[in-house]
């Protein structure tokens, strides 16, 4: 007969909660180290809990595992979700302000690999753990790496990242497949820098069935001549509300068949910023491509 046949069944659960409660206690006593993307190898003491986060999508990946309660500040940019509204504003990524970042006292900040400041602030002594996704692929790795800073089980980032993947599939299923005759070009600045056949947005583009003008040896986020653009004559153009004034204004431009017939998908900045984001609403930005993308389907 087993212990567990001689204890009663309540008192037998107490046991397994307690031992569950230690398991959970040494977990939180041990160190952890990671590999950034500045392949710089960074150890922890144990699993912080005063984080701050200066790149959004970082911050909404944080928030994404259910630990939003541990930041303790995040750059100006950070806006979702609603529970980071009245955290301490640090800054950017090229102008964070190290004075305000070390008073909050941070067991780790997480920053972008082009973020400045990482160096002076692992001269003052803070941990600082840069990552930076660039893809669908570095927002499933980047996910596991938040979780493991943060010291918690890779299964959980898992399961988030097998949901994403699911939806974005699920948004692609959605489209008729008119939706591939579709050349479509995204901006995502005035310069203008366009998304990429690369970028992560393009990806999701590709997945979603649609043709980006902008081809994969230009880079993610090329800076183009407008002249390109007109001369690549897209049939849907997608913008986001702040990048949208004077653009059918702007020379030849009335000559492209998405500003000559109105297929133009100009997104709210809120939307945009889930657009533009390589991080946990990539589905929900998936979403919004599409819904796009089934509008102007119909030649």
């Amino acid at each position: 007969m087993t212990v567990g046949h001689l204890l009663p069944v309540c008192l037998w659960r107490i046991v397994l909660t307690l031992l569950a409660w230690g398991w959970v206690a040494w977990a939180l006593a041990q160190p952890i180290t990671v590999i950034d993307d500045r392949g710089r190898t960074v150890t922890l003491p144990a699993p912080p809990q005063r984080v701050v986060s200066i790149l959004p999508s970082l911050t909404e990946t944080v928030c994404e595992l259910q630990q939003c309660h541990r930041l303790v500040g995040v750059d100006r940019y950070s806006n979702w979700p609603a529970a980071i509204a009245t955290l301490p504003r640090v800054g950017g990524g090229i102008d964070p302000n190290i004075e305000s970042i070390v008073a909050l006292r941070p067991d780790v900040v997480l920053v972008a690999v082009s973020s400045r400041g990482s160096e002076r602030l692992e001269a003052l002594g803070v941990k600082v753990v840069a990552l930076e996704p660039k893809t669908h692929a570095d927002v499933q790795r980047v996910m596991g790496k938040v979780a493991q800073v943060l010291g918690l089980p890779p299964q959980q980032a898992q399961r988030i990242w097998r949901q994403i993947d699911a939806a974005v599939s699920a948004a692609a299923q959605s489209l008729p497949p008119e939706v591939r005759r579709l050349r479509v070009y995204f901006e995502v600045n005035r310069a203008p820098y366009a998304a990429g056949a690369s970028s992560f947005i393009g990806e999701t583009l590709a997945r979603l069935g649609a043709q980006n003008i902008v081809p994969a040896e230009l880079g993610p986020f090329p800076k183009l001549n407008p002249e390109f653009v007109v001369r690549a004559n897209p049939d849907v153009i997608l913008v986001s509300e702040r990048n949208f004034p004077d653009l059918t204004e702007r020379p030849g431009w009335g000559r492209i068949r998405a500003v000559r017939e109105g297929r133009l998908c100009v997104f709210p900045n809120e939307q945009a910023d889930t657009i533009i984001r390589p991080g946990p609403r990539l589905a929900e930005g998936a979403r919004l491509l599409a819904d796009c993308l089934r509008k102007h389907a119909q030649p």
